[in-house]
């Protein structure tokens, strides 16, 4: 008993020591505050606020297995009015009412892609202006399309309008890149990374959409944060089917279609199936975002060799969002059975949308859903499955000079790796290309965060003139750095 007493007390110090010393060490580490807020010209955000108006009031939605590229054409006249330098000096290629921009430079060795989708996802409801009317109110541009993503479509054609203005020939090629069917995960970016493959283009970088100047994206870490997606957690839709004999709901038998489907959502959804853990882009997400905390979440994301197995476990109890960051995540979205209630389904389905995390991934992942559903006499369909994306080196120098053009264009903002749980049109170019980074340099407050997908979507157009400030700064940080040799 003395033994198991000693023992105890000897770990009760060391944890005690431990602690203290977490402690220690987040007292003395500096703290941060993120207190940038734009304060752009009037006139300039209004002017841009304009043009990016003209964009949202030209619909472009798009939808699965269809492209209209009539409606998509006219959107490029849109562009070419607002644009008309671009159009007039750069090498234009479109195909199927995709497009790809070639502005050439001295050099071919590191060449720029931006990026950004011209289609939007269809506008349903009533909203408080009209989903396609571009409305400029509230210091806000409103309608689809505004936050997702035809403002850094204007954001980029925009900056490359100016230094076509001011006379500036780049040092490295710059290509715009926007596909028309990017909301359904359709053929328009592929096409276009296929004629930069047959053209022998390997990208030096690539930024698209995704990641973004995020308002608050932690509870008790105020301000604004660059969130910058190094890669994209892989996805699958899967359905899973039960058979039966049908029969009259008067007299059910055991384990028919719908009980089965259920005890296998419910086994499913208790979260054991797959393994929690932290990969080094969400750890370094943490810890870049620690100093700004509120002193608690300090001194756990500041410690994280102490507090880490704590945070695996606690995260996905606490937030969804992080959660997602740290497993394979299944969400059930759809169900049928039979078409009369009183009707028993001879089959029954439910399917689920599936994301992958890159310690178990799509192979792992799939096949453990297929194990769980043999124990309840499932069939399981994979209707469509890709895995995670590569990451980009958060230590390499792309990753290194985004964050420094984000530090120049806005003044005090972390730049900060995440990861993405959504899918983009970037994952295409990785097969051409080892940087490919998801950020979009417009503020995305709670508002709009709510409106991508949904009512009201909008912009704030005062971000629009940094969002501008930063592409041009980005071009010409890749030309300075090709200069010298970096």
């Amino acid at each position: 008993m003395k033994i198991v007493l000693m023992v105890l007390g000897i770990v009760l110090v060391c944890v005690g020591a431990a602690l203290m010393a977490a402690l220690i060490r987040t007292l003395l580490l500096p703290v941060k505050h993120a207190a940038y807020r734009p304060e752009p010209d009037e006139k300039e955000a209004l002017v841009l606020a304009r043009k990016l108006s003209a964009m949202v009031q030209c619909e472009t939605v798009s939808h699965a297995g269809e492209t209209d590229v009539l409606k998509f054409r006219k959107f490029h006249e849109v562009l070419a009015g607002l644009f008309p330098l671009v159009f007039e000096k750069l090498e234009k290629t479109e195909i199927d009412g995709n497009l790809l921009f070639t502005w050439k430079g001295r050099k071919h060795d590191k060449p720029l892609v931006l990026m950004s989708h011209q289609d939007v996802v269809p506008a349903e409801g009533k909203w408080v202006h009209e989903p396609f009317s571009g409305d400029i109110a509230d210091g806000k541009v409103w309608g689809r399309g505004a936050s997702d993503t035809k403002c850094s479509v204007m954001g980029f054609f925009e900056a490359v309008e100016e230094l076509l203005k001011e006379g500036y020939e780049p040092e490295e090629d710059v290509y715009l890149s926007s596909s028309c069917t990017e909301e359904w995960a359709g053929d328009g970016c592929p096409k276009l990374v296929a004629q930069m493959k047959r053209r022998g283009v390997r990208p030096y970088l690539v930024v698209d959409e995704g990641g973004g100047i995020i308002t608050d994206p932690i509870a008790g870490i105020p301000g604004n944060f660059a969130m910058v997606g190094v890669f994209e957690k892989g996805k699958a839709d899967v359905k899973f089917t039960a058979k039966g004999n049908g029969g009259h709901a008067s007299a059910p038998p055991a384990n028919s279609p719908i009980v089965r489907l259920a005890a296998f959502v419910m086994e499913v959804e208790k979260g054991k199936m797959f393994r929690k853990a932290m990969p080094p882009q969400v750890q370094a997400m943490f810890e870049t975002l620690a100093p700004y905390a509120s002193f608690g979440l300090r001194y756990v994301f500041e410690n994280m060799w102490l507090f880490k197995p704590l945070l695996v476990k606690l995260l996905p109890k606490i937030s969804a969002q992080a959660g997602a960051m740290l497993r394979t995540t299944v969400a059930f979205t759809q169900a049928s059975g039979s078409e009369a209630v009183n009707v028993l389904p001879e089959e029954a389905s439910v399917s689920a949308n599936m994301r992958f995390i890159p310690h178990q991934g799509m192979k792992e992942s799939l096949a453990l859903m297929q194990e769980t559903a043999k124990k309840y006499d499932l069939s399981m369909e994979i209707m469509h499955a890709n895995d995670y994306s590569k990451t980009v080196d958060i230590h390499g120098p792309a990753f290194g000079m985004i964050t420094d053009v984000i530090q120049k264009t806005f003044p005090g903002v972390a730049g900060s790796p995440y990861v993405m749980t959504g899918a983009t049109d970037a994952r295409v170019y990785e097969e051409i290309c080892d940087n490919v980074v998801r950020f979009a340099p417009v503020i995305y407050g709670p508002e709009q965060m709510r409106g991508m997908h949904g009512l009201n979507e909008n912009i704030e157009y005062s971000c629009l003139p940094g969002c501008v400030q930063f592409y041009r700064n980005l071009i010409l940080e890749n030309d300075r750095r090709s200069c010298s040799g970096r």
